[in-house]
């Protein structure tokens, strides 16, 4: 399914209403099914931030004012229905290290890491990109709720494989869980060199598959397909993906090879919530 975008106006707060009215939103059918899961794949739209950074811009990491994204934050938190404290974010280094929250003494902000798996109710757990793709699990059966943010590097380490570890840790099985791959940068937009493609093919002969080439030096890499057969290699079957590029498509989402080729400083972070009531 290609996931729905949807436009809100759900805020009675007269100092939201403007801002919720125009924020343009995506979300997975299959996770609306559920009314104890609170979830968003936030768009760039309708924050506080400004220049390169219009306008949602959830990057603490980023260059943009920092009162600016707080404010945004708070936006996010206020829409996904947690405290602005209780939005739990990491320090994202493209590892694939997983953080656990088993109970609230295990929340902290900003561990360095890569994925969050979290038992803890009413915490909204969060993925920063640009586009890099954040994806959502769920394990109805045993209530667990995760995120992970998988760049090429994270894939090719396993962060996929050891987030669904830690939720096996919790005796999740992997036939019950459900996996929502969010918007990333669109294959034909993803251009690598010869060495890029070199480390794929040195960890798996089979991953060839996942690359166009287009000359003797580059190629095309088709990220969002290597994300689903990560998945689909750990016998999860429950997939949907949200289909929307973050490089074409930059009224909606910022991308750090647009901003690259666009000479830009520096560049915006979109954020991907997840929550559990």
């Amino acid at each position: 399914g290609n996931g729905n975008s949807f436009q809100s106006n759900i805020c009675s707060k007269k100092e939201w209403k403007f801002f919720f009215r125009f924020l343009i939103m995506f979300f997975s059918k299959k996770l609306q099914k559920f009314k104890n899961i609170k979830h968003c794949f936030f768009s760039r739209k309708n924050g506080f931030s400004k220049g390169d950074y219009e306008s949602l811009n959830c990057g603490l990491g980023s260059s943009d004012k920092k009162e600016n994204v707080l404010k945004n934050l708070e936006f996010v938190s206020k829409n996904i229905g947690c405290k602005k404290e209780f939005l739990v974010t990491l320090n994202q280094k493209h590892t694939n290290e997983v953080v656990c929250f088993r109970s609230e003494a295990d929340i902290k902000n900003k561990l360095v890491g890569d994925a969050i798996v979290s038992k803890v109710k009413n915490i909204g757990i969060g993925i920063l990109t640009a586009d890099c793709a954040s994806i959502f699990f769920y394990d109805p059966r045993n209530k667990i709720i995760g995120c992970s943010h998988a760049g090429w590097k994270g894939a090719l380490n396993g962060i996929i494989k050891n987030t669904v570890q830690k939720f096996n840790e919790l005796n999740s099985n992997n036939k019950d869980l459900i996996a929502i791959v969010g918007p990333c940068i669109n294959k034909k937009n993803y251009k690598v060199k010869k060495d890029f493609f070199n480390e794929f093919i040195n960890k798996n002969r089979e991953n060839e598959i996942f690359f166009e080439k287009t000359n003797n030096e580059n190629y095309t890499f088709d990220l969002r397909g290597y994300i689903n057969s990560e998945i689909l290699n750990l016998n999860i079957k429950n997939i949907e993906n949200i289909e929307k590029d973050t490089f074409s498509e930059k009224d909606f989402f910022y991308s750090y090879r647009r901003s690259i080729l666009n000479k830009e400083k520096d560049y915006g972070r979109c954020i991907s919530v997840i929550l559990m009531t």
